[in-house]
């Protein structure tokens, strides 16, 4: 019989059929980030590209497809749009990465490391390390102590500040009257 290999859920989590992820966070950084084109957009500006025709031509897809998703990065905050001028042309803009979009680079990072590890027929085709001292770089999962966590060893619970956040929300919803849709809730 195989063990059963899954994060410990703690206290009322316990049960999965008593609860929905409704506000899931993996579930709201998908819907940003979660096409082939926007993680790959942040990888050529974690690699230093910086204007339209360098993103589209590196990622492969169309202009329009290149607008769509630079414009929904920079809408939500992972992108900001600076403007520069070459001598004698006019006014263009780059886009760099924010604090928000350089916060997801361990996410990107570990894609890789789970790609170079299982998609690829041979050796990783490019090396993470460090600049300085050209040790290798990885992404792990580790506790504040820094010890690494397996999947085994991971307890989930509910945040007590999320819970108490969601209850003011659903008293000053109810004494405001109806919402704009903006307060999901979890049963």
């Amino acid at each position: 019989m195989m063990s059963v290999m899954a994060a410990v859920m703690e206290g009322p989590l316990a049960d999965l059929s008593a609860w929905k992820p409704d506000e899931c966070s993996i579930a709201k950084a998908m819907d940003l980030i979660g096409t082939r084109s926007a993680v790959l957009i942040l990888r050529e500006a974690y690699y230093g590209t910086r204007r339209f025709d360098g993103f589209a031509s590196r990622v492969g897809i169309t202009d329009a497809a290149a607008a769509a998703q630079l414009r929904k990065l920079t809408e939500a905050g992972l992108l900001a749009k600076r403007p520069y001028q070459e001598e004698g042309k006019r006014t263009r803009h780059e886009y760099v990465l924010t604090r928000m979009g350089r916060d997801l680079l361990p996410a990107v990072l570990a894609l890789m490391q789970w790609g170079d590890a299982y998609l690829q027929p041979g050796p990783a085709p490019l090396l993470l390390v460090e600049e300085a001292t050209g040790a290798p770089v990885r992404v792990q999962v580790r506790s504040e102590s820094g010890r690494e966590i397996e999947l085994e060893e991971l307890g989930v619970r509910l945040n007590e500040d999320f819970a108490r956040h969601r209850r003011e929300r659903r008293r000053s919803a109810a004494t405001d009257g109806p919402t704009t849709g903006d307060d999901v809730t979890t049963r």
